[in-house]
């Protein structure tokens, strides 16, 4: 599943480097995570970087993206490939 940053962002440029796959990018209001490259870190942490240091909680799963830790990973694979 990836992650979708919500309208609670306050744009502080924390995730944006944070993001190993280049998926975290500014929007036209707020950052914007494609979901195309966003692995939740699998594969390179253990925990999703962005949400780790995202002072206000605005990092969630992405509903309409679902998938599975198996998906990720060859994600992840296809990525740094």
């Amino acid at each position: 599943m990836a992650l979708i940053i919500t309208d609670e962002c306050i744009n502080c440029d924390v995730c944006e480097p944070e993001c190993p796959n280049e998926a975290i990018a500014p929007g036209e209001e707020i950052y914007e995570i494609d979901p195309n490259k966003c692995t939740e870190c699998v594969g390179h942490y253990d925990t999703p970087q962005c949400v780790e240091v995202c002072p206000v909680d605005c990092i969630p799963k992405d509903p309409d993206h679902v998938e599975t830790e198996d998906q990720l990973m060859e994600k992840y694979k296809k990525l740094t490939a």
